[in-house]
């Protein structure tokens, strides 16, 4: 694709459309909105192919890190009052994972050790991880939204990565531990 090969493209639209298509849909909310998001996506790869570097992840993890700026760019333009909230803002907000959700989705047992691992979290974790992730939010706005105290919501993200941290590496996280 990055020298110049439509065919390849194409054949990248085929086996990650679904899986960048279903992320914009979750943050965005509405189809036709879903799809402008990954029509967005799939113009950025092709455009941006020949900044790839396949050693800081595999291919579906960086189209599903483009689904998700794409697509909290879309929400930030349909909300003018959260346009000042940078992707380094939401990001600074949530407590560094590794890996990260993006290289989680790059197999099928992750996935469904991700999706098990999210199920699994208390209500309240998951609501403020969910907040952070799809909607875009800062954990201030996250107190903010649900009515919490931020300590409480810091440490309610904190909480929830450390256990899915844990859930994708293969371990249990045993109350009172920490793998930081």
């Amino acid at each position: 694709m990055a020298g110049g090969d439509q065919s390849a493209l194409a054949a990248l639209y085929d086996r990650h459309a679904t899986p960048v298509y279903s992320l914009a849909l979750r943050i965005v909310r509405r189809p036709e909105d879903a799809e402008d998001v990954t029509q967005q996506v799939f113009t950025q790869a092709w455009q941006s192919s020949a900044r790839y570097d396949a050693s800081r992840g595999v291919v579906a993890a960086w189209l599903l890190m483009i689904a998700r700026s794409r697509a909290l760019d879309f929400l930030r333009r349909r909300n003018p009052a959260r346009a000042g909230t940078s992707d380094d803002d939401v990001l600074s907000a949530i407590p560094d994972t590794d890996p990260s959700v993006e290289y989680v989705v790059a197999t099928r047992e992750q996935v469904d050790r991700v999706r098990a691992a999210i199920e699994a979290l208390p209500e309240d974790q998951r609501v403020a991880v969910e907040l952070a992730y799809y909607d875009g939010l800062t954990q201030t706005e996250i107190a903010a939204r649900i009515s919490t105290p931020l300590g409480t919501v810091k440490t309610r993200v904190r909480t929830a990565l450390q256990t899915l941290r844990a859930a994708v590496a293969g371990q249990a996280l045993q109350p009172g531990t920490s793998h930081e």
